[in-house]
């Protein structure tokens, strides 16, 4: 089968949506599928929304050879209107991968129902919809009124060959010195790195450290008021930019942390989570969206209200404090890893709904 996938930017970019996407494409030409990547140039919102003018782009979608078109949902600014367009010209059928939804950010309230109306609007030009969680799916499905041909293929964590006994992990846990933090996530507000930062600054000297890992690309405006958010707050070597990880130095680290902090305020699934529970680290995630499907609060780690910096700072004290527990958790967080689905598995999930979809029975 011939597939198109639409993204922004290239995709080698560094992020969870992006490594779905990457998974899926060396899947599917893995088991004999030729896959085009179409790409636009990351732009602002209201340049996305103008590609929807660009006849150009029209015509090249309307002359496309494929079987199936794949976009990715973040890309619905720039089709909103030139998918209901192309129904009638093409034979194809458009199948978005929805990690997401950008209405379910937090965004200003005036801006909000402009979001959810063009986002809508695109959800209902596609066919069909690859999800990465069932949240995801419930939030379309809400958002739409009505159910389309879909599937739910998670993300993965086992990319990184994680090898860690449990007797390891209680070693590691009664290790004497500080609580070892890792924040794993493109440094962007929704992901909130700054809580962490604010947590550490009102710990006591010696009772944690963390790692902040993730590329400054997404947002530089913001990674750079981190930069300056960790000289004010005068942290020091407590927290170390590591900026993007090669997989086997990401590996490295998460062996030797203790805990995963990703107090996003969404995560339409939260890959990082299961990467950290791979290696034994309970996670630090949020009562919004979908990290509770992979979080058993007070079991393999805790949800915290969003922006709740002080529940965060409270954690990292009681973990530094209680070794016992930190252990007990991380074991937890290790027996949860293996119930989830391998990256292989799950994109087989996607691949048979693309093929089926294509040639119904």
């Amino acid at each position: 089968m011939r597939f198109g996938l639409l993204i922004y930017g290239q995709l080698a970019d560094q992020s969870g949506g992006y490594l779905y996407d990457r998974q899926l494409v060396e899947h599917l030409r893995a088991h004999g599928h030729q896959v085009n990547i179409i790409s636009l140039p990351w732009r602002s919102y209201a340049r996305h929304l103008a590609d929807n003018l660009d006849q150009s782009l029209y015509r090249r979608l309307r002359d496309l050879d494929v079987d199936i078109l794949l976009q990715d949902e973040l890309n619905h600014p720039s089709f909103f209107d030139i998918n209901p367009r192309l129904r009638d010209e093409v034979a194809y059928p458009i199948i978005s991968i929805v990690h997401h939804l950008r209405s379910s950010e937090q965004h200003p309230a005036a801006l909000l129902p402009l979001y959810r109306a063009v986002e809508r609007r695109y959800l209902r030009s596609v066919d069909g919809f690859i999800f990465n969680s069932a949240t995801t799916q419930g939030v379309v499905n809400d958002l739409l009124g009505e159910q389309k041909p879909s599937v739910v293929a998670m993300p993965a964590g086992d990319r990184l060959g994680a090898d860690i006994s449990e007797g390891a992990i209680r070693t590691r846990a009664h290790q004497s010195g500080p609580l070892r933090v890792v924040f794993l996530g493109a440094l962007i507000p929704r992901k909130a790195p700054h809580l962490v930062l604010q947590a550490l600054s009102t710990l006591s000297e010696g009772q944690a450290q963390a790692y902040i890992v993730g590329s400054p690309d997404a947002d530089p405006g913001y990674a750079r008021g981190l930069r300056q958010m960790h000289r004010i707050l005068n942290l020091g070597a407590q927290v170390q930019f590591t900026g993007h990880l090669a997989p086997s130095e990401l590996a490295e680290l998460l062996a030797n942390c203790h805990l995963l902090v990703l107090p996003s305020s969404y995560e339409g699934f939260g890959i990082a989570y299961l990467e950290g529970m791979a290696f034994g680290l309970p996670a630090i995630g949020t009562t919004v969206g979908a990290a509770g499907d992979l979080i058993q609060d007070l079991h393999n780690g805790f949800l915290i209200e969003p922006g709740d910096h002080q529940a965060l700072t409270e954690l990292l004290a009681e973990l530094h404090r209680n070794r016992q527990q930190l252990s007990a958790m991380g074991i937890s967080a290790r027996r949860r890893f293996p119930q989830h689905p391998g990256w292989e598995e799950s994109m087989a999930t996607a691949r048979h709904f693309l093929e089926d979809y294509n040639h119904p029975t």
